[in-house]
């Protein structure tokens, strides 16, 4: 699965957001993710097992509870994938840029 196609959907990503601000216990996500979406336990652990299976989350146990926590790796890659197109947005501001001054030149010399 592409990096894309594990952050194009919104309970991952709602997933990430929660693990972004430290390690939770797996029930702690899914009474989040839960009530905020309307689905089950065991659709939010198959969203929790696909985040780990490409390198967004990590699981330790703890007794009998389970830690996740971000993994780099995964958004690493996504990152990656992000830098071929990166390159192109310094110019793409720079021409921004310039049509905003030739906008706010032209209202001055209509005003």
């Amino acid at each position: 699965m592409h990096a894309f196609d594990v952050l194009g959907d919104p309970v991952r990503r709602r997933i990430l957001d929660l693990l972004a601000d430290g390690e939770r216990p797996a029930g702690s996500v899914v009474d989040v993710v839960a009530g905020e979406f309307g689905i089950t336990q065991p659709a939010v652990s198959r969203h929790l097992r696909i985040l780990r299976e490409h390198g967004f989350a990590t699981v330790r146990a703890d007794g009998a509870r389970r830690i996740y926590a971000l993994e780099r790796t995964g958004l690493d890659a996504a990152d990656a994938q992000l830098e071929r197109y990166r390159r192109l947005w310094p110019q793409r501001l720079d021409a921004l840029h310039t049509e905003i001054a030739r906008g706010a030149r032209a209202r001055r010399k209509d005003a």
